[in-house]
């Protein structure tokens, strides 16, 4: 079948896959379209070899600054969205001038500390983050129409569709991004940063770009999800997530692109289908750290390995036979 018919087939089948689902299935394929730009963004970060504890209180920082623009300045909600990831892009710029002086094990630990000083801001000061429970009454989508269709964002349906679309365009942002010189240069910093240096690229610079683009990404996602929830609290944005995130990373793989968005979408479907249907959603951390241990054990290179050694059986299988030598 040619490419692009299975690019129609794919679009019209996730057009079409909210109305055979339940209204709480549908709300949690709102959160899984979020989750699905949260984890791309994290990868764009990890091509340069750095892995990042803070990337969830990014995605709050993104959340906390749409919302307060709503409530405090008034901002339109789709302008507030962009403003929450510029936001957050700025502040991965700040932190980046002291944890770029770390690397490895102490860029992690550290990025860890600098999350959790700006979660203890949240809860320190009730004016303006509201504290620890947050900020409630956010401002949400405005409705509008389009003709034959009527956008009501209080209906997850309508809601998808709007996240769908912000999130398609950020993913394929990001992968223009990863197929550009600078996205090759992410790669160079991280497999030859003594080479990439000696060769003029300034390494640290290309660190903190990285570093900030991934934010801003994770920043929209927060604000996309702080706009449909309606309230946010440091408690959503806590190392919890922050596991679940490099939980669908590493069991979908980074070498390429789709790698964690797949575990992102398998890891969900497993939670909410599976789990919660057996009534063991409680163990969900359980099951989550057993997968992530079996997958580095069993499956280091992600499920993306499974994909791509697939994809080459059926090209040999395709491919026609040589005729032999004469």
């Amino acid at each position: 079948m040619p490419k692009f018919l299975i690019w129609i087939a794919a679009l019209a089948a996730l057009v079409a896959l909210p109305h055979g689902l339940s209204f709480s299935q549908q709300e949690i394929l709102v959160f899984l379209t979020i989750n699905v730009l949260l984890v791309a963004s994290y990868r764009l970060l990890t091509l340069t070899g750095e892995w990042s504890l803070a990337h969830v209180v990014i995605m709050g920082v993104g959340a906390y600054s749409s919302a307060l623009l709503t409530k405090k300045l008034g901002v339109y909600v789709p302008v507030s969205m962009l403003l929450g990831g510029v936001i957050a892009a700025l502040i991965a710029v700040l932190l980046s001038f002291p944890l770029f002086r770390m690397k490895g094990f102490y860029f992690l630990i550290g990025s860890f500390a600098a999350g959790e000083i700006i979660r203890l801001l949240w809860k320190r000061f009730r004016d303006p983050f509201g504290g620890a429970k947050g900020i409630k009454g956010i401002d949400p989508m405005p409705d509008f129409s389009i003709g034959f269709y009527k956008f009501d964002f209080f209906e997850p349906t309508s809601y998808y569709y709007f996240a769908g679309v912000i999130v398609a365009f950020c993913l394929w942002i990001l992968w223009r991004i990863e197929k550009s010189p600078v996205g090759l240069t992410f790669h160079a910093v991280h497999w030859q940063d003594k080479l990439a240096q000696a060769s003029g690229v300034n390494v640290r610079a290309y660190r903190t770009l990285a570093f900030a683009i991934a934010s801003g990404f994770a920043g929209i996602s927060g604000a996309l999800l702080a706009h449909y929830v309606g309230t946010i609290n440091p408690t959503a944005f806590d190392i919890d997530l922050m596991v679940f995130v490099l939980t669908w990373a590493i069991v979908g793989g980074t070498a390429t692109f789709y790698g964690p968005i797949l575990g992102c979408v398998v890891l969900t479907v497993l939670n909410e289908i599976v789990l919660r249907e057996l009534g063991l959603e409680q163990m969900r951390p359980l099951v989550y750290g057993a997968i992530m241990i079996l997958s580095i054990l069993f499956l280091p290179s992600g499920l993306e390995s499974i994909v791509q050694k697939l994809t080459k059986r059926r090209a040999a299988e395709s491919a026609p036979e040589r005729s032999p030598a004469e």
